[in-house]
């Protein structure tokens, strides 16, 4: 009696469960997505802020990237059909495992950036104003 492998996802889960990234890395991730009956690739760039539940079946991982100046995050299956490929483009070295904070630290960037162009303008109205 011979015994057949049965393999349950399209996914190729060796090379998926050998995939060294972690917190604070920027990846791609090109996930398929259905639009009229065919499939196309899209790609995600961004930081990833965390990755849970190691290299099991339902392992996870979060890539947040900041889009027309809004923070977007999306959480990925580590081993979804989905999910086309998975390119490491940055490796960065980080004292946590979990990067939560970036979300606050983002937002005050986002903050000091619009005061610099409100004040800007400003004073770039001033100086129109003072030359009539």
């Amino acid at each position: 009696m011979e015994i057949t492998k049965i393999q349950f996802t399209p996914v190729e889960q060796a090379s998926r469960k050998n995939l060294d990234f972690k917190a604070g890395d920027t990846v791609r991730v090109w996930s398929k997505i259905q639009e009229k009956g065919k499939t196309r690739l899209q790609a995600f760039e961004g930081l990833v802020l965390s990755r849970k539940h190691g290299t099991e079946s339902g392992a996870t991982f979060t890539i947040r990237k900041v889009a027309s100046g809004v923070g977007v995050e999306r959480i990925f299956p580590l081993f979804s059909p989905n999910v086309d490929k998975i390119e490491i483009l940055r490796k960065s070295k980080t004292r946590r495992s979990k990067l939560y904070y970036i979300r606050t630290k983002a937002v005050k960037e986002v903050k000091k950036r619009l005061k610099s162009v409100t004040l800007s303008k400003a004073e770039s109205e001033e100086a129109s104003s003072s030359e009539e």
